[in-house]
């Protein structure tokens, strides 16, 4: 288990979070972000892949999202084409409507970032909201993230983003 200030923590999903991942994935908040993809929980809750790491966030105890870390070089999909080696991929969620704007996915995203960059190979992270997602556009720029470009991965139109070590540490030592 991975432990953070502010009692939050990442944790490893597991099976037992099976019935919890198919509510959230049925919210309308979360369906509204990610309406094509089907994560097949069943199957890949059980599935421990050296290029991934599935996390459940918890709040004092208490799940509240889940990240998704993936190196989008060597995943077996290859959702993100053709992409150098050295980047790691972020899927985020908050489970829970009342629990959006709240500041939890600032912290889960600060902790996943510090997570990925904690390896000292990994150059920049990638993330793909949907170009209709302006909430995610302004969080992720927010968090240092820069436009990259639009992009169609399967039936949705997104939006790439990138954000390099290099101005991960920059923000990090201004105390953003």
């Amino acid at each position: 288990m991975t432990s953070y200030s502010n009692n939050m923590i990442l944790r490893p999903a597991a099976p037992a979070d099976l019935p919890l991942l198919r509510y959230w994935d049925e919210q309308p908040h979360t369906v509204a972000s990610d309406p094509n993809d089907d994560w097949n929980w069943e199957v890949e809750l059980y599935r421990h892949l050296s290029w991934r790491q599935q996390l459940i966030a918890e709040l004092d105890g208490r799940p509240i999202g889940f990240i998704q870390i993936i190196d989008p070089a060597t995943e077996d999909t290859h959702y993100w084409g053709e992409v150098p080696p050295n980047l790691r991929a972020l899927d985020i969620w908050i489970g829970e409507a009342e629990d959006l704007g709240r500041g939890y996915g600032t912290r889960m995203m600060q902790q996943a970032i510090t997570l990925c960059f904690s390896d000292p190979l990994v150059e920049a992270i990638l993330v793909d909201p949907l170009v209709s997602n302006h909430r995610a556009h302004q969080f992720y720029e927010r968090l240092g993230f820069q436009y990259v470009e639009d992009q169609t991965f399967g039936e949705d139109y997104c939006r790439v983003y990138r954000l390099d070590r290099e101005v991960w540490e920059q923000r990090k030592n201004r105390g953003r």
